[in-house]
């Protein structure tokens, strides 16, 4: 599975997927885009867009894109946060669909 991180989600996240290749938004260049640039982009190299922007699903028609999203609910963007929630953030983006959205509550 290809996996892009938000670039609100702290990038040592990526050990959450030890067997799929991760990239950062920053690391592909993305840094700062409005959320429908970076979902057009991200459909043309991601499956999944994993991100803690709870307002994303809502301000996006995601229907519009060939790329899942999985919108982890986290207490701050520190690592110790999303830890505890590696194996739902991965099953999360093993479910998801693309233009469709999976929530992984704290």
């Amino acid at each position: 599975m290809r996996v892009l991180l938000d670039e609100c989600v702290h990038a040592d996240v990526r050990a959450a997927f030890p067997d799929d290749h991760v990239e950062t938004a920053t690391e592909a260049g993305w840094r700062g885009l409005e959320d429908g640039v970076l979902l057009a982009l991200a459909q043309t190299r991601f499956d999944v867009l994993v991100t803690i922007d709870r307002s994303l699903e809502h301000q996006n028609n995601l229907a519009n894109f060939n790329l899942g999203v999985v919108v982890v609910h986290v207490r701050s963007n520190e690592i110790g946060s999303f830890q505890p929630l590696f194996s739902q953030i991965r099953d999360a983006t093993a479910r998801v669909r693309p233009g469709t959205a999976v929530q992984v509550p704290r």
